[in-house]
């Protein structure tokens, strides 16, 4: 044949180059090759744990960050690095302690008599409620507070359900078969919302990260021991929560961050099918995603899911109780639940839309063999047979009760009102800021966070006089921005007025100084932006957490 030619010619050269190799080797003794080759592939494992790829870094954001840490090594340029460093840290440590500045920390038991009187104690409780200066109750912050807290009746409703169920543990279901009953009540009360069929099921969580956790879990081992994937990996829109790293962390999972649109803020579908392996035991949609409160496309990731026969989750804990609503609301409807074909399992948070108090969440599946493998089963165990089908064991059963006289007060219509007043409250917002000067809106948000970026100058200095007017808002990063996520809170008649007032005002002070000097926080999140080597930041991160777990303040 015609290639025969190009065979003989290649073998040829590879027989040269074995004797060239054998000649060259024959002077070295076989313990010399053992310890040259064993000093390669040392090497080469060095320099591969010394690089640390992962799926989102590339050869430049390496290179960076390599460098980064070299200039670190600088006697000079370490120092001021150093300096700056421990200055972000006293900042945080400052604004974590300031509530507390005329205060003492109580570190022991009282030692007299039988503890402190119930006066006392609701004394201190009121006193330690009132610490906080951001005006929460009065629709001040992003999110954080999604149901009308004002509302006395409701209030009252839950404090005595909390009240006659403080001890329960559906752990023990034949002690307490009722709320076993209500657990199974919220779960299907969810799904139908969800449009499941008789064969969805679910589980009540203590939030939306349990709720990934444990669908990672459930998905991990399921391709494991389904399909045979030794080594599973999970694909997400880098906007997906961060509760997917999490995961990925604790479950030994690898995870592939996909590139959203610039414009749309939406992930990349194409980038999504081409980082699909034959690992790939989970695609990722977001509705919406946290940061812009855009939603992916379910559809066409739906559809990618059933190409090539993967899992698709949808995490909808942030807009959970908001879109199964949106139609009879009058709103055009969001295809993010279990019509849509691919989608196997969806999260929805009912601690937030769904006005449950905190600590709930619903994890939702198409089909039960997804959820046997979010169970953990023990049968050896000498205390007994044990199964749970969540990341605890004992649970309060209190939470669940809660969460079920949360959605039994509200209603059908309840919720179909209460998401017409934010998704119209969020609208109001929108329109009336997206035409500012020097501000722009990212994406097209549908739902009920808005996130504000700026091309005139630093958005973190915008952040910051909404802080100082008393807002707090998220910031966001990469890109810069912040983003305010509508509740109930914001509903009430001036509260959004205010918000775009200020937003307005701020604007145009900024607009006329655009380099005046920044604030704390702008100066923070700026900074830590700028940094290549993201250790740094996760340093300052812990240290954060250890400030909130701190008694003294020379911690």
């Amino acid at each position: 044949t015609k290639a025969a030619p190009y065979i003989d010619n290649c073998l040829q050269f590879v027989h040269k180059l074995r004797q060239d190799l054998n000649n060259r080797c024959s002077a070295l003794e076989p313990l010399q090759l053992i310890c040259v080759t064993l000093a390669i592939v040392w090497l080469i494992h060095k320099l591969k744990c010394c690089l640390r790829f992962t799926t989102s870094d590339n050869y430049l954001i390496v290179f960076k960050r390599k460098a980064f840490q070299l200039m670190m090594k600088l006697p000079f340029i370490g120092s001021l690095i150093e300096k700056e460093i421990r200055k972000a840290e006293n900042a945080v440590k400052h604004n974590m302690m300031k509530p507390f500045e005329k205060e003492t920390f109580i570190t022991r038991l009282p030692q007299k008599g039988n503890g402190y009187s119930t006066e006392k104690i609701l004394d201190e409780a009121k006193k330690y409620q009132n610490l906080g200066k951001i005006g929460w109750k009065e629709g001040r912050v992003s999110g954080t507070v999604y149901a009308d807290c004002n509302n006395e009746e409701r209030n009252s409703l839950l404090t005595k359900v909390f009240d006659i169920t403080s001890y329960t543990n559906p752990l023990h279901a034949d002690i307490f078969p009722g709320i076993r009953k209500m657990e199974a009540e919220v779960v299907r009360i969810s799904l139908t919302l969800f449009h499941g069929d008789k064969k969805s099921c679910g589980t009540v969580t203590t939030g939306g990260t349990e709720s990934i956790l444990l669908v990672c879990k459930a998905y991990r081992d399921y391709a494991r021991y389904v399909k045979g994937i030794c080594d599973p990996e999970m694909i997400v829109p880098v906007t997906a929560h961060a509760a997917f790293d999490k995961a990925s962390q604790m479950l030994s999972m690898k995870i592939k961050h996909i590139p959203i649109d610039s414009i749309s803020m939406k992930v990349k579908i194409k980038d999504m099918q081409s980082a699909i392996t034959r690992n790939t035991c989970m695609l990722v949609g977001s509705a919406p995603a946290f940061p812009h409160g855009t939603v992916d496309s379910i559809t066409e990731i739906g559809k990618l899911g059933l190409k090539f026969d993967i899992p698709v989750h949808v995490d909808c804990c942030l807009g959970g109780f908001l879109v199964p609503f949106l139609k009879d609301a009058g709103f055009p409807v969001v295809q993010c639940d279990f019509s849509v074909p691919g989608v196997t399992s969806i999260s929805a948070d009912t601690h937030k839309y769904g006005f449950a108090p905190k600590g709930s969440s619903v994890i939702m599946y198409s089909d039960k063999k997804y959820r046997h493998y979010q169970y953990s089963v023990q049968t050896d165990w000498p205390g007994g047979v044990y199964a749970s089908p969540n990341v605890g064991g004992s649970r309060s059963g209190a939470t669940i009760a809660t969460c079920w006289a949360a959605l039994l007060y509200q209603g059908y219509e309840g919720y179909v009102d209460a998401t017409r007043k934010i998704i119209q409250t969020t609208a109001f917002i929108k329109s009336q800021l997206s035409g500012i000067e020097g501000l722009f809106i990212y994406g097209d948000p549908i739902l009920s966070v808005i996130a504000f970026g700026s091309k005139r100058f630093d958005i973190f200095g915008l952040s910051d006089g909404l802080s100082a007017k008393g807002w707090n808002v998220n910031p966001l990063q990469f890109p810069s921005g912040f983003h305010i996520c509508v509740t109930l809170m914001h509903t009430v008649d001036g509260v959004a007025q205010k918000f775009v007032e200020d937003v307005k005002n701020i604007t145009a002070e900024l607009l006329k100084n655009p380099s005046a000097k920044m604030g704390e926080g702008a100066a923070i999140y700026g900074t830590a932006q700028s940094i290549p080597d993201r250790s740094l930041i996760s340093s300052m991160a812990q240290k954060y957490l250890d400030f909130y777990y701190s008694t003294d303040r020379d911690d």
